[in-house]
């Protein structure tokens, strides 16, 4: 058998090689646990949306694809949106559109399509002098701050053209960032004429939300913008983007190339993570961010909502497939997702996680860790228990504590799964030893000891121990009746089959009321409530076994008597008598020191004994002393005076028990207790005569057991009419055989 020390040490061992090497591994359940968290953060306290945002978004919704046909409209269309926002004083225009082909909606497209070829020639020198609807979009384009959107693939040009310069300080950027082969762009001459080039790329998880969105990509030897950065460059008119480095003068990195730090775009410095990636803090969708394009288009949108803001214009209609998920909501806009990383960064609303977080994290477990192992095997089971979901209440509070006021994502899941992992590990290891040693003390002492004195005892050891201890007990003791009668003819074999076959539904009565048998005595059988264990109201729970007991008294005597009837042979009806006591008795390991048993002694004990001795003068099965009845007033009792048993100079209140609580309630018997009382009250007074005729009415009115007790009281009250009163005479009944 282990020493506690040494369970200790094992499962120290087993809950660390099973928990901390997750903080080095990070695998990526923990990422997505990690994730969810943060997302929840996100949901109990999002940014709030500020209507005075310098960010609005120009949507093709419902309303305007109605109004101008499905998507996409003719280039001529969106250059007249451009001067419309122009017009009213935009800082910046940019499209989370990728206008990579010619307007197939220009009229010279069209043309193209007509089947007929001497048709298509003549309407093409018709409308050869008509103005291109691509060049049209591309002079629109130069008249204003315009950023068209490009993204980055795996496939299209091998280069980037980027409008705007990079001055690195300290290391160079470009390894750090998220690399592209290629990029899918817009027209040429689109690009010519616009501002400023951004990439609509995003990031996404596995789950597909955008968490973590790049300000800066790499599409071949290019270093590529974002389109809500280059919208923020061109709206504020700078020509260049300031990244810094590890290793750039104010940076501490030690000679480590650890990545970027941050991107400075004119009054902005934006701290970001190594690969130039920020974490925006959203807020929810409001319509006061969202503006329609068939509005804009109709001069129906003041100019306080678009002068000195920066417009993104995308697909505002589900319809057109351009939907992202975020920690917030599971279907956004796109170009809505522009528009909110501009107001993180224009707001500093950014959350951040500290190239040193994961570090401080695995400290932080391996802390938590060694406190959970041996607060689990020294301090109370109390305490243990409200260990693990106080520290991980703590780790979580914690964390929300920095998100919300600092804006630092500090992860407290795989903390806390260190701490539940390595008390779930603790527990089991030690539930396990305790299960073994448990065994070995059932192994050792369960033929000589009760199933639930066992239970105590690999509890507690100590306690095997001679002596013991003296407890307020309900005892119960049955015995046949006419045994001698009941076994006559029978042989061993039978006798021993007769005996089980009693036995086993009248144990199983007891302990299924968590009563604990004492002893077998032939046919008589010992049992007790409240010790080892306390056991609540277990009076009550004695008198329950008694009932269930008769119950299996007469289930015992149906089948016995199908079994004779089959057999052809004379059938004895079994009866049972029991006598139960409540009050203190000594209880303990009752013995010498090679052999004892857990077994109950005391005057009370005897007095049950006795009490099931007084059932039989009664002719009644089960008879309680009052200290019972007072423990368990709302069974259905019958008073049977005071009596005297043998061995005992005291007198003894006793009831005999009729039914449970239920029965109690019962109108029939209501009639009968109160005829009962009449008769008893007859018999206190001394009118025998007349206490005999109302017993010999009862005997005659019930079945059952019941007329054998009515049938020894007429008897008793009969004889003491015709010895009429002495002047001594007492109502107590002198019992003169056990």
């Amino acid at each position: 058998m282990f020493s506690r020390k040494q369970v200790f040490v094992i499962a120290t061992l087993i809950a660390g090689l099973l928990t901390l090497p997750w903080g080095v591994l990070q695998p990526r359940t923990l990422d997505d646990l990690r994730n969810m968290v943060f997302d929840h953060f996100q949901r109990f306290s999002p940014r709030a949306y500020d209507p005075e945002a310098p960010v609005r978004v120009v949507g093709v919704d419902e309303e305007s694809l109605e109004a101008y046909g499905q998507w996409p409209w003719p280039r001529t269309r969106v250059a007249a949106l451009v001067d419309r926002l122009v017009d009213l004083g935009a800082s910046a225009i940019a499209f989370d559109f990728i206008f990579s082909e010619p307007d197939r909606a220009s009229v010279r497209k069209l043309v193209e399509t007509l089947p007929d070829a001497k048709l298509r020639a003549e309407v093409a020198r018709l409308v050869s002098k008509a103005p291109d609807s691509d060049a049209t979009f591309a002079e629109a384009i130069g008249r204003g701050p315009v950023v068209i959107g490009a993204t980055l693939s795996t496939q299209g040009q091998k280069s980037f053209p980027s409008k705007a310069g990079v001055v690195a300080a300290g290391d160079d950027p470009a390894p750090f960032l998220y690399a592209f082969p290629a990029a899918v762009l817009p027209l040429a001459t689109l690009i010519d004429k616009a501002h400023g080039v951004g990439a609509t790329n995003w990031l996404p998880d596995r789950d597909l939300v955008v968490r973590r969105v790049p300000l800066l990509m790499r599409a071949g030897d290019t270093i590529a913008p974002s389109l809500a950065l280059e919208a923020l460059r061109v709206a504020q008119g700078e020509p260049s983007f300031v990244v810094r480095s590890s290793n750039a003068s104010g940076e501490t990195a030690y000679g480590a190339q650890t990545g970027v730090n941050a991107v400075k775009v004119g009054s902005f410095q934006i701290a970001t993570g190594p690969e130039a990636d920020i974490r925006p803090r959203y807020a929810f969708a409001d319509q006061r961010r969202d503006l329609s394009a068939k509005a804009v288009l109709e001069g129906k949108v003041p100019r306080s909502e678009i002068e000195g803001r920066i417009i993104f214009v995308g697909a505002l209609a589900v319809g057109l497939g351009d939907v992202r998920a975020t920690p917030l909501e599971p279907i956004v806009p796109g170009v809505d997702v522009h528009a909110q990383i501009v107001e993180s960064l224009t707001s500093g609303a950014l959350l951040s996680r500290p190239d040193w977080g994961a570090g401080l994290e695995t400290t932080i477990a391996a802390i938590a860790f060694f406190l959970t192992m041996p607060l689990l095997f020294l301090a109370p089971l109390s305490v243990s228990m409200l260990y693990a979901p106080l520290a991980v209440a703590l780790l979580f509070g914690g964390s929300y504590y920095f998100f919300e006021k600092h804006g630092l994502l500090f992860d407290p899941a795989y903390p806390s799964l260190v701490v539940i992992g390595s008390y779930i590990v603790g527990t089991v290891t030690l539930w396990r030893s305790e299960n073994w040693a448990r065994r070995h003390v059932r192994n050792a002492f369960g033929k000589f000891v009760a199933p639930a004195v066992v239970d105590r005892l690999a509890e507690n050891p100590e306690l095997l121990v001679l002596g013991g201890e003296t407890r307020d007990l309900t005892v119960l003791f049955s015995d046949l009746r006419n045994f001698s009668g009941l076994s006559e003819g029978m042989s061993a074999r039978e006798l021993t089959q007769f005996m089980n076959d009693y036995l086993t539904p009248m144990t199983d009565a007891i302990l299924e009321r968590d009563g604990t048998v004492d002893k077998y005595m032939g046919d008589a059988i010992l049992a007790f409530w409240n010790a080892p264990l306390d056991i609540a109201n277990h009076p009550r729970k004695a008198l329950s076994a008694a009932l269930a007991m008769r119950a299996a008294l007469e289930g015992f005597n149906a089948t016995r008597a199908r079994a004779a009837q089959a057999a052809g042979r004379a059938y004895v009806e079994a009866r049972m008598g029991c006598g139960l006591n409540f009050g203190p008795c000594s209880v303990g390991n009752m013995g010498s020191a090679r052999r004892f048993d857990y077994s109950i002694l005391g005057d009370n004990v005897n007095l049950a004994s006795r009490l099931e001795g007084a059932s039989k003068a009664f002719g009644t099965d089960i008879i309680a002393a009052g200290a019972v009845r007072h423990e368990a007033p709302e069974m259905a009792w019958l008073d049977l005076g005071q009596i005297v048993v043998v061995g005992r100079s005291e007198p003894t209140h006793v009831y005999a028990l009729a039914g449970d609580a239920k029965f109690a309630g019962d109108a029939a018997y209501v009639r009968w207790r109160t005829a009962h009382e009449e008769m008893l009250e007859e018999y206190l007074s001394a009118r025998f005569a007349s206490a005999a005729e109302r017993a010999a009415a009862l005997s005659q009115t019930l079945s059952g057991l019941w007329p054998g007790l009515y049938k020894a009281l007429e008897k008793r009250y009969s004889g003491l009419a015709r010895e009429g009163a002495q002047g001594d005479w007492s109502p107590v009944w002198n019992l003169t055989s056990k």
